[in-house]
């Protein structure tokens, strides 16, 4: 099944090389965290998803993740968008790493599916091969491990929830009850890379015949 890709933008970035002392322990930084990147993004998601990728890649932790009220739409500035996210590093070379690895995600890997033209409803429906640091600690799982990051509009989020797990052999390991801060709901799902697999599709499966057929019961 295939739908349109929506993509993510990242909307400012900004390096702090040393970072004050004050505002470090705010942040909660480790002794070894000098230095941090921050990033605004318009989907929150996506922005997630490329923080996990950031610390496969460089040496770096994610420090401080959260998402926006109402989403982009509602966004407080014109570089606010729907999360910012903060990477901490031991150097400049490798938050800019870090940073690179965001990007990257955000512009190829990373995405939200349209079901409709236009795209005022939206899936995720990403399957992670390998977690990093982060997603592996928000799932409490090994990191390495696969994971089914699964996110919808309310009452589709609960219904694809269910076929999902349903599919294959996935556990349920992080609900994300609705609605989250930007009016969606869903969860993480691990399992074999495959497993994952499975119920991402059937995920995707469910929800459009939601949205073909939505008072179809």
């Amino acid at each position: 099944m295939s739908l349109e890709h929506i993509h993510a933008d990242i909307l400012a970035i900004r390096i702090i090389p040393n970072v004050d002392p004050a505002l470090g322990s705010q942040l909660k930084l480790q002794p070894h965290h000098r230095s941090i990147a921050i990033f605004t993004s318009t989907i929150d998601d996506v922005g997630y998803t490329a923080l996990d990728e950031a610390t496969k890649r460089a040496d770096v932790d994610v420090v401080y993740a959260r998402s926006f009220y109402a989403g982009a739409a509602h966004s407080s500035g014109p570089y606010s968008g729907e999360m910012i996210g903060i990477l901490a590093g031991p150097n400049p070379e490798e938050v800019k790493s870090g940073i690179e690895a965001v990007i990257q995600t955000a512009e190829t890997d990373a995405y939200f599916e349209a079901l409709n033209e236009d795209k005022s409803h939206a899936i995720y429906a990403h399957v992670v091969a390998r977690t990093g640091s982060y997603l592996s600690k928000e799932a409490g799982i090994k990191q390495g491990e696969p994971l089914a990051y699964l996110i919808a509009p309310p009452l589709e989020a609960v219904y694809g929830l269910d076929a999902a797990l349903k599919a294959a052999d996935v556990k349920l390991v992080k609900f994300f009850g609705p609605p989250s801060e930007t009016n969606f709901g869903g969860g993480l799902l691990t399992g074999s890379q495959s497993a994952c697999q499975a119920a991402a599709d059937a995920f995707r499966e469910a929800i459009v015949s939601v949205s073909k057929k939505p008072k179809l019961y």
